[in-house]
């Protein structure tokens, strides 16, 4: 799932082409047209070691490591030790005041629980940073500010937790990102499903690690990996045991033959584009500009669930903010109510939700689509900032999984990004280092 934009001009026109493809959709009406102007927080008192939002006033979070640049934000928050590209937090705040904001740092172990390592052992500065570049919305209907900060650097590699906190001590936002140093060489190996019945549905990568520079005491226990596709924490596979130790070559091996390390391949991501507000982008059936904030209707959503593979460009379920009318998404971009309209015969076993980073991976409520017997439908929408989207369709099973089969399908030859960090913990030491990391695209090609 690979998308460029150095070919801007060609996928427009390809967009262009396919909107007279797409069946249209009804107007989804309601009677809550306005956003709230002056949001609260709502104080949280525990704090999640995880990607969180505590405050619904909090919008369109960004956080990647690179310059700001369009396909920078499509990066993981993951950083060499060098840290000569930064990690960059965005987001939008809705509201027609400006606030301030704290960040802090915590350092975690691979499992994400604090580690007990003091402040001073991993953070070059006194850590507490106010966030200071804060701009005011251009000519939006929606008011909001915008705010940029840059994380500093660290002494030491490993997980950290970024947690950002207004002037009351509430907390706002937690993020999480990464710092590694490459001391041992690991690499992802695509392979068919061990599983016969998984051989078309579903993507394997067995791993090698060769650590013949440096050393590691009882690497069969001490040596921890986390397996990622799409840069999603929700599905992560964690601690997965090396099935052999090559001493001689100084190796570790990961090759399973079972379904231990498998992804469901899934398919590509839907998509929509927002970036303009005065004409229909691809898969826009119609936009309201008369009300506020702007309604936009997406075209109807079809079930994928017993179609064939086709291959096409998306960016594996992530979002780019952008506006073609002014060229600044940051802060002329508007929010607009999003309209879904899917097509089902039949309710689904479950809750259907829009997942995707616009929402956050999770089962959110505001991203919950309501049935329509008579209609044969699932409606529901999103304030969401204008830009170019991808989503998926989800079906909250009674155990609280999220099944994206049931209404997109899973292909063994669909695109899709991995990564691996790999964690070891020196005899002694207090922290789990981050010692090798590596990315890479897979697909049915192998």
């Amino acid at each position: 799932m690979t998308f460029s934009f150095r070919n801007h001009t060609i996928f427009a026109l390809l967009s262009l082409s396919l909107l007279g493809c797409v069946p249209l959709g009804e107007p989804i009406t309601g009677e809550n047209t306005t956003v709230a102007k002056t949001p609260e927080y709502y104080a949280q008192r525990t704090l999640q070691y995880s990607d969180h939002i505590y405050s619904d006033a909090i919008r369109t979070v960004q956080f990647y490591a690179g310059t700001n640049t369009a396909e920078d934000v499509l990066t993981a928050p993951v950083i060499s030790f060098a840290q000569s590209v930064p990690v960059i937090l965005e987001f939008d705040e809705l509201s027609e005041v400006q606030k301030r904001f704290r960040v802090k740092l915590v350092h975690c172990d691979y499992n994400w629980a604090p580690s007990t390592l003091s402040e001073i052992q991993y953070a070059n500065d006194y850590n507490e940073y106010y966030i200071t570049d804060i701009r005011p919305n251009g000519n939006t209907k929606v008011p909001f500010f915008h705010y940029a900060f840059r994380v500093p650097r660290v002494k030491i590699s490993g997980n950290y937790l970024l947690v950002v906190s207004d002037e009351q001590g509430n907390y706002v936002m937690t993020r999480r990102f990464m710092v590694y140093e490459n001391v041992v060489a690991a690499s992802l190996i695509p392979t068919f499903s061990a599983g016969v019945g998984e051989r078309y549905s579903m993507q394997q990568l067995n791993i090698n690690i060769m650590y013949g520079k440096y050393e590691l005491v009882n690497p069969m226990q001490e040596v921890k990996i986390v397996l990622r596709q799409n840069q999603r924490w929700d599905n992560a596979k964690f601690n997965i045991r090396p099935t052999y130790v090559h001493d001689a070559q100084q190796r570790l091996e990961y090759t399973f033959y079972d379904a231990r390390n498998n992804f469901l391949g899934l398919n590509e991501f839907r998509v929509f584009d927002t970036r303009s507000l005065r004409y229909t982008g691809f898969n826009l059936a119609s936009i309201n500009r008369e009300v506020n904030p702007t309604e936009v209707l997406l075209t109807v959503q079809q079930s994928r669930g017993k179609d064939v593979y086709a291959r096409y460009p998306d960016v594996n379920g992530k979002f780019i903010i952008d506006n073609r009318e002014y060229g600044n998404g940051d802060t002329e971009g508007d929010y607009a109510w999003v309209n879904f309209q899917v097509k089902a015969e039949t309710e689904a076993p479950g809750p259907v939700y829009v997942l995707g980073q616009l929402s956050e991976w999770k089962a959110q409520e505001n991203f919950k689509l309501t049935y329509h017997p008579t209609e044969k439908a699932y409606t529901g929408r999103a304030l969401l900032k204008q830009g170019y989207y991808n989503f998926m369709l989800a079906v909250k099973m009674p155990d609280g999984t999220l099944d994206e089969r049931y209404f997109e399908n899973s292909f063994a030859d669909t695109e899709n990004f991995y990564d691996l960090l790999v964690y070891y913990r020196p005899p002694g030491s207090r922290a789990d280092l981050l010692i090798s990391y590596v990315a890479q695209q897979v697909n049915g090609d192998r």
